[in-house]
């Protein structure tokens, strides 16, 4: 028999990265598998470089309880003014040479306290200056660089994780309540709200979804509303489509991953007690 954990994804903020770069950072309409594959792994405490094998064989499932609203932030990164640090003079003649008429910017409490118009940041295009040899920046003039970084607004998913060890979900179910590294959903900005383990069921992802009711939102869901559920599935099933969302490593000098299937349903919430108690006075 297999076993499912559920697990709650909600905050005011969500940001599913897919196809990202540093000008545009966009989101996937639900959370992929490789970011609920990392949460699980930072709650356990492993590092990048660590094997995430045992988590990635997984099945893999999300419920759309409630979509959220794309919101896109104006971001800006860099330029103004910064001041001096020592190591900057040191390293770099040409930033000496223009502080040089200042005695105090070569000892006593002057290091801090001097600017160079329009240079911020880290330096970049480092080489080997042909008059000392030592490294120095080629670009000492950095001008802001606008970036555009898509978030989901007020979204609640129900994430699900299949497998037939009971108790190796438990001990991810106990992981994300008692986390060992910070947890957020998809980008640092965007901590999760209230608690993450939403239970273990037997069955299959299709059986969870269904017998779990609706997350909390924003509004209330219209009634008879049935979410969308992504439910991984095996290669060439009927109505199953590739996502180049399989972790394979997080390791930031190899960070790899490889096709997964998956298959779009609409899934039916079985009514409970508490659900009959409501449309029966």
């Amino acid at each position: 028999m297999t076993h499912v954990l559920l697990v709650r994804l909600a905050a005011p903020l969500q940001s599913w990265g897919a196809v990202s770069r540093f000008s545009r950072r966009d989101t996937h309409s639900r959370p992929t598998k490789s970011a609920v594959i990392g949460l699980c792994a930072a709650a356990l405490g492993r590092e990048r470089t660590d094997a995430v094998d045992d988590l990635a064989e997984l099945a893999f499932g999300v419920r759309a309880d409630h979509p959220g609203t794309p919101v896109r932030d104006y971001h800006s990164v860099g330029a103004g003014r910064y001041p001096l640090r020592p190591r900057d003079i040191i390293t770099d003649h040409r930033r000496a040479a223009a502080v040089s008429a200042s005695m105090e910017a070569a000892t006593g409490g002057g290091f801090g306290h001097h600017e160079l118009a329009g240079w911020y940041g880290a330096p970049k295009k480092i080489a080997a200056d042909p008059v000392s040899g030592a490294l120095v920046s080629g670009e000492l003039s950095r001008t802001a660089l606008i970036t555009e970084r898509w978030y989901l607004s007020d979204a609640a998913f129900l994430a699900g994780l299949q497998h037939e060890d009971r108790g190796r979900l438990e001990e991810i179910a106990h992981a994300l309540e008692h986390p060992k590294q910070l947890l957020w959903l998809g980008r640092k900005s965007c901590p999760p709200s209230g608690t993450l383990a939403a239970g273990i069921l037997p069955g299959t992802l299709a059986q969870a979804f269904s017998a779990k009711r609706l997350l909390p939102g924003p509004e209330e869901p219209v009634p008879g509303h049935r979410p969308w559920a992504w439910i991984q599935t095996a290669p060439g099933a009927p109505g199953a489509s590739p996502v180049n969302d399989q972790p394979v490593s997080f390791d930031p000098a190899r960070r790899v991953h490889t096709t997964r299937w998956e298959s779009r349903t609409r899934i039916t919430i079985a009514p409970t007690a508490a659900d009959w108690e409501d449309i029966i006075p």
